[in-house]
């Protein structure tokens, strides 16, 4: 059963990208980017004569987790060309001109056709897919040609079709690996309850990535000037609910400075939070007016691009991430925790191991609505001592969880799963 209903999916996904795309821009980006996919790699590989590394990665937040380990590869490895695939367009159209890559295509749609057609084409020497991506036949057809295939940073819960009675043949999928790499004793303990016992617990490779972002923060002059001496909330990753809960606080403490990073920022959804928050401006806008304009009653940036927000956390004096009003759950808490300042998110966050601990030692707090999140950011705005506590634990926590890149690379130089 498990299976039909995987080749279905497979099989009418593409059709309903192709319906969506005719209103939805994402859609159409999805569909656009794997016109003639095939003839685009093999023009690729055509002219590269070396031998290739695939990382596969579903969005960007993946890609994100798996930057420190793609890195580290060609550092080490610099001899192999990295092929680097995306499902979704918000991680290839935001890095589809990556250095770190030697190649960076759209994931062609699963098939045995497709996947058969694509290892031929790329003729890898080792697979990396990243956190949750789990694609039946590009799986399979590793393990049918023996070569190297590596989880990286996977995250199990007892919810997902691998647990089920209809699972054998999700659970199928996990025994194609030859090596996961799973964030806690937790998810290692549930795969061994299936019998799946090539898991490792190797942590998160998204806290090296955020430890090197804060080592290497570069200063932003205009937001550093609009925050100068000010108590500043930078609220990242926002949905319209968690604007909602905010845009009241904001409104009412003028006083302080607010940084608002939507995690869409299409037209609507900009317009969303220019109607929720009261004094605000888009930076884009900010960005073009002069001195005295700027010191006018605006107490809020709207951010319009994408890649600020992992440097507008180092100017905040309390940390927001969005997300956790939704039912996927909150975002990235590491990138916000790793600058030594307190978090704060909605509630909807027990399938994330970082936010759980964060939450349980005191760096980090949860919200139901508008009124808790009130009262939080009051105690922390006004409670040095309660305050310091909680920056101390966010930094101290982050920096205890780093060194899952070295993991990996460890156990592929040790099994000499690649040559220099």
């Amino acid at each position: 059963m498990g299976k039909l209903f995987y080749i279905l999916f497979v099989k009418f996904y593409p059709l309903g990208a192709g319906i969506a795309a005719l209103f939805n821009n994402k859609a159409r980006l999805w569909v656009k980017g794997r016109k003639n996919i095939f003839t685009t790699i093999q023009l690729a590989m055509q002219h590269d004569n070396a031998n290739r590394i695939w990382i596969h990665c579903s969005s960007l937040g993946e890609f994100e987790q798996g930057r420190p380990l793609i890195e580290s590869i060609k550092k080490n490895y610099p001899a192999y060309s990295v092929v680097l695939t995306f499902f979704s367009p918000s991680g290839y159209e935001h890095e589809k001109n990556y250095k770190g890559a030697n190649h960076v295509f759209y994931m062609p749609v699963d098939s045995s056709i497709n996947a058969q057609k694509f290892y031929d084409l790329v003729q890898p020497k080792m697979v990396v897919f990243i956190k949750y991506e789990f694609w039946y036949y590009y799986l399979s057809e590793a393990k049918k040609r023996g070569i190297p295939l590596l989880l990286v940073s996977g995250m199990f819960r007892k919810s997902q079709a691998f647990f089920k009675w209809y699972g054998n043949f999700y659970r199928e999928m996990l025994q194609c690996f030859t090596q996961l790499f799973v964030q806690t004793e937790a998810a290692k303990q549930l795969l061994q309850s299936i019998e799946i016992n090539h898991a490792i617990v190797g942590g998160d490779t998204r806290f090296d990535r955020v430890l090197e972002v804060a080592d290497h923060f570069k200063p932003i002059p205009e937001i550093e000037a609009f925050c100068a001496g000010k108590t500043v909330i930078v609220a990242g990753s926002t949905w319209l609910e968690d604007d909602e809960e905010l845009d009241h606080y904001a409104n009412t403490h003028t006083e302080y400075r607010f940084i608002i990073a939507p995690h869409n920022i299409g037209e609507e959804r900009l317009k969303e939070c220019e109607r929720l928050y009261k004094n605000s401006i888009r930076y884009s806008s900010y960005l073009l007016q002069d001195e005295v304009d700027k010191n006018q009653s605006i107490n809020t940036i709207i951010i319009d691009n994408i890649g600020m927000l992992k440097q507008l956390y180092a100017y905040a004096t309390v940390c927001y991430v969005g997300g956790a009003f939704g039912g996927d759950g909150v975002h990235n808490v590491p990138e916000a925790a790793v600058y030594s300042k307190p978090v704060i998110f909605g509630p909807v966050y027990e399938k994330y191991a970082e936010a759980v601990e964060l939450v349980e030692i005191g760096g980090a707090f949860t919200v139901v609505d508008a009124i808790e999140l009130e009262e939080i950011l009051n105690e922390l705005l006004e409670d040095k001592e309660a305050y310091l506590n909680a920056c101390v634990k966010a930094g101290t926590y982050v920096k205890s969880k780093t060194g899952a890149t070295e993991t990996v690379m460890n156990y592929i130089q040790e099994k000499r799963l690649l040559t220099n």
